[in-house]
């Protein structure tokens, strides 16, 4: 069982802006934090759709200037987590059966593939990365749904990058951030969290064995089998 998702996680250690990583130091600006933080509260539905956002009392929620936010939040509409309107500002994205089509149908036409094609080409330190994002995302059963999301996308990111195309890998990228509020929508029925587990694993053991049509396979079941959920939750809240 998830638990409840929370800016707080984000929001500690905001002064702390270098992370050690295994290859060196990746310098995290405060613009870097920021957006992370502002997307959490857009994927987990903290920050409603139908209002503006209001940029001077969010700057003083976070204890930062509007400059480092106003980027931040440019970075989010590149995203397409957020629109701007003149005289409006800033808003959240909808949420819609049309757009949940359009991610997933992108998905499926160039995520299989791209993965059965990433996996004859890994070599052993994109098998181990992988490996290790299976490991995280399948010990995320407790963390908050925003968690499990991220936790998702790096998993799937990381079955695609091995092989070198570097404009597949950001265009999937980019459709799996914005597909995290839909996986979360996707996993809150009872049960679909265990259900996603195991075509996960399914995958990883296809992926590291290099079988292609079983990767191809079971990607576009698990695709399809989630834009199929999505359709009916949207069906349903209409009727």
């Amino acid at each position: 069982m998830h638990g409840a998702g929370s800016a707080a996680a984000a929001e500690s250690g905001m002064s702390a802006f270098a992370d050690v990583a295994t290859q060196g130091i990746i310098v995290r600006t405060l613009a870097d934090r920021i957006f992370e933080i502002v997307r959490e509260r857009i994927v987990t539905g903290a920050l409603p759709v139908d209002l503006p956002i209001r940029q001077d009392a969010l700057a003083t929620d976070l204890g930062v200037s509007k400059i480092p936010l106003r980027e931040a939040l440019g970075r989010l509409e590149q995203e397409g987590l957020l629109v701007s309107q003149a005289n409006r500002g800033y808003t959240v994205r909808p949420m819609s059966a049309g757009e949940a089509d359009e991610i997933y149908a992108l998905r499926l036409s160039i995520e299989p593939e791209a993965a059965a094609r990433a996996a004859r080409y890994a070599s052993d330190r994109d098998r181990a990365d992988a490996r290790d994002a299976f490991v995280l995302l399948d010990e995320a059963g407790d963390a908050p749904l925003a968690e499990y999301a991220i936790r998702n996308r790096c998993f799937h990111v990381a079955l695609v990058r091995p092989g070198g195309r570097l404009l597949t890998t950001q265009v999937i990228e980019r459709l799996s951030i914005m597909a995290e509020r839909y996986v979360i929508a996707h996993l809150q029925p009872s049960g679909r969290d265990a259900r996603a587990l195991m075509e996960h694993r399914a995958l990883m053991d296809a992926w590291m064995a290099r079988d292609e049509p079983t990767i191809r396979d079971l990607l576009h079941r698990h695709i399809e089998g989630t834009l199929h959920d999505l359709r009916a939750e949207f069906a349903a809240g209409d009727s």
